[in-house]
């Protein structure tokens, strides 16, 4: 059982950055693999990022060069760093964890995931 907290969403405007943190609960966090998804209104939530528990990364396309994700261990957290935001990041991103050996990369990989924390990208 792990519990997951995001913190460091914001209003930004586009071209700026925010770093997103998830705190987790427990003593095995080094052997979760680490998700971010976010949730734009009206529409599905979608993949964003991924860390492996080998900190190995996966990104989607549409953030690829732009974000990127990192874990501390040490600290329980994983992070996502934002940068050259646009209006389209607009979104809930939510953190996600799981122990399974294999991830699709999936929302329904996922086996844990924190409340949210809402970027808003102004134009």
């Amino acid at each position: 059982q792990v519990e997951l907290v995001e913190s460091g969403g914001g209003l930004v405007q586009a071209g700026g950055s925010l770093r997103l943190s998830c705190a987790a609960s427990g003593r095995t966090f080094s052997s979760y693999q680490m998700g971010w998804f976010r949730q734009a209104p009206g529409k599905e939530r979608e993949f964003v990022a991924h860390i492996t528990s080998g900190s190995r990364t996966y990104y989607a396309d549409s953030v690829k060069g732009r974000f990127t994700i990192s874990r501390d261990n040490a600290k329980s957290t994983v992070n996502l760093q934002m940068n050259s935001l646009k209006p389209e990041d607009t979104a809930s991103y939510y953190c996600a964890a799981t122990l399974k050996t294999y991830v699709r990369l999936s929302r329904d990989d996922y086996d844990y995931w924190g409340q949210g924390t809402q970027v808003t990208v102004s134009s």
